[in-house]
């Protein structure tokens, strides 16, 4: 089989160049967009490919991305720097500049998780949900470019599309994968980490801009063929701030991502006081 065949839309779109130095350039491509602004989650996938393709180590084991200014459609240039070449674990920044602006700064450690060994203990459990195949027919998808590309199915929260309902749990469960069905890899799990609704929608409804200012995410296993399935929870909103809290479960139940993100609440005026 001709290896060029199996690479899919997301390796393709999350792909660098070197231009020496350790820098990359990269191009934010359509399909990834929440309204007109690339995906927070893309965004820091193709830094994380510049990263990878730096260190000496191919995984991110946590990256911590601060959101500076948005990113927009087309060209972009990453700077990374090697801060430290462990046995087991790198340590390296990278800055992804557009139209000579920085637009967001990351630091990252990088390992190989299918090196990894040592205890393991499990404080939870993935949440409870239909198998992916029952709701292979579901329509609750929620109409927004990136879903050219990422087949979600809510698993909970899904009133909030549907009818209008207003849970106020401040949680979303719902399968992620690839709409081409493409393998994912470690790089895959920094864009899932990022693709589900803001819990503020279980309050607020779909209303509004919800900026991220901070992401951050552990990867703690290659996922196994197969959908993911994501738990994206917040506890606090306080005076337009929000957390949001996620974890990330493969077909066969691994835990193999965690993600943490700071999030600006903007409400239209007229759902501000409600």
């Amino acid at each position: 089989m001709n290896e060029e065949a199996t690479v899919g839309q997301f390796e393709e779109d999350t792909a660098v160049t070197p231009l020496g130095d350790n820098r990359w350039q990269g191009e934010l491509k359509r399909g990834w967009r929440i309204g007109s602004v690339p995906n927070g989650g893309y965004v820091l996938a193709v830094i994380g490919r510049a990263l990878r393709n730096t260190m000496p180590h191919k995984d991110p084991l946590s990256i911590n991305a601060f959101y500076l200014a948005p990113c927009s459609l087309g060209v972009c240039t990453i700077e990374v720097e090697l801060l430290k070449a462990g046995r087991g674990t790198s340590f390296g920044t990278a800055s992804l500049y557009q139209n000579d602006e920085l637009r967001v700064r990351a630091t990252a450690a990088y390992t190989d998780l299918d090196l990894l060994a040592g205890e393991t203990w499990m404080g939870g459990e993935p949440p409870s949900a239909p198998t992916f195949e029952s709701m292979a027919d579901d329509s609750r998808a929620q109409h927004l470019e990136i879903h050219q590309r990422v087949d979600s199915r809510l698993v909970t929260g899904y009133e909030v599309f549907e009818s209008g309902e207003l849970p106020r749990s401040g949680e979303f469960v719902g399968y992620l994968q690839h709409v081409d069905k493409a393998a994912m890899g470690s790089i895959d799990l920094l864009m899932f980490a990022d693709i589900m609704p803001p819990p503020s929608f279980t309050l607020f409804g779909p209303f509004g801009w919800v900026p991220t200012i901070e992401l951050t995410v552990q990867c703690r296993g290659l996922p196994v063929p197969g959908p993911l399935l994501g738990r994206m929870t917040s506890r606090y909103l306080t005076s337009g701030i929000i957390e949001s809290d996620g974890d990330f479960w493969d077909s066969k139940g691994q835990l193999v991502a965690l993600a943490r993100q700071t999030m600006k609440v903007r409400l239209p005026k007229k759902n501000a006081h409600q």
